[in-house]
């Protein structure tokens, strides 16, 4: 009864219906979600708050910013589905058409933020490609190595851009991206956001202590990161933690190289790695390596590296 008590209690109030409302359109920050009502942020603030206490939104830091999304589903969509039952029976849609209009020039701002940091970072990135398989091509192969086999549950580690997200979100169950840098989420969030995915999740977090909980993924990619890692065994490791039984982990990644200034240039912590050492570690955590595979095309070549969690011989008795 005090459940209940709560979510109706968080839901009797103009201004935490529209939040509702503009939080299933796509996660905003505070910042943000004021500008759309016109409010103060502090005020803003106590509303989110109400909710979030409610467990009807959820609140997500990065970095210097919070953003804010729907709570539980199974808690949250019965809700969805009683107001989107009574709003059909009412004419009176101002503050939504008002707010639908405001939050088109919040997505704008992201756009344009997106636009400025690509075109400031462009020749950076180019320089990058032109050194390996065209990105179309690692693509594909990403895609053949993961097979006809389902989804599931999607983790892509250091998404940057969401791009493994935008590539696979669709096929996904779920589909959660993570990244330290709260520029690159905010990017990634822009771009998802065009996709219409419903199914999507940008956490911020470090590639050595996840924010997720173990055995809660079906699929994990390492997409063009684990070169940034002083220690690429750990990320393996922990990346193992998420697979369930049976769960896939696949590492894209350069081939062993000796372009020294990617180190000093661009960061680069390892300079690519050997089939034998990512099999090891894959070993070390107990996943079973299939066949590598290797993209030459320019300076470097890209590998591809999938492990497969076994899955118990008391789960396979045990399965239908």
């Amino acid at each position: 009864m005090n459940n209940t008590l709560a979510i109706f209690s968080a839901l009797a109030d103009p201004t935490r219906l529209r939040i509702l409302a503009l939080l299933r359109a796509m996660e905003l920050s505070i910042g943000e979600l004021a500008q759309v009502l016109g409010q103060s942020q502090p005020r803003v603030s106590r509303h989110v708050k109400i909710l979030a206490d409610a467990g009807i939104a959820q609140r997500r830091k990065e970095g210097s910013w919070v953003f804010l999304g729907l709570g539980d589903a199974a808690r949250v969509a019965p809700l969805l589905a009683a107001i989107d039952a009574w709003n059909s029976q009412a004419h009176d849609d101002y503050w939504a058409v008002a707010d639908i209009a405001r939050l088109a020039a919040v997505r704008a701002d992201r756009a344009r933020a997106a636009e400025d940091y690509f075109n400031a970072h462009a020749a950076e990135w180019d320089e990058m490609r032109s050194l390996h398989a065209a990105e179309s091509e690692v693509e594909a192969a990403i895609r053949a190595a993961l097979g006809d086999a389902p989804i599931g549950r999607l983790v892509d580690i250091g998404t940057g851009t969401g791009r493994m997200i935008e590539l696979f979100g669709a096929e996904a169950v779920s589909a959660i991206g993570v990244d330290r840098s709260p520029e690159m989420l905010r990017l990634a969030r822009e771009k998802l956001a065009r996709t219409g995915l419903t199914n999507v999740e940008l956490r911020q977090g470090d590639m050595f202590a996840l924010p997720l909980l173990s055995a809660s993924a079906d699929a994990v990619i390492i997409h063009q990161v684990l070169h940034y890692a002083q220690h690429p065994e750990a990320v393996i490791a922990e990346a193992a933690r998420l697979l369930a039984p049976g769960g896939r982990l696949l590492v894209v990644d350069f081939g062993p190289h000796e372009k020294e200034e990617l180190r000093t240039r661009h960061a680069h912590a390892r300079l690519g790695f050997a089939d034998e050492q990512v099999a090891g570690w894959f070993a070390a955590t107990g996943l079973a390596s299939e066949a590598p595979h290797a993209l030459v095309g320019g300076e470097l070549t890209v590998n591809l590296w999938l492990g497969r969690l076994p899955v118990p011989a008391e789960l396979k008795e045990a399965a239908p």
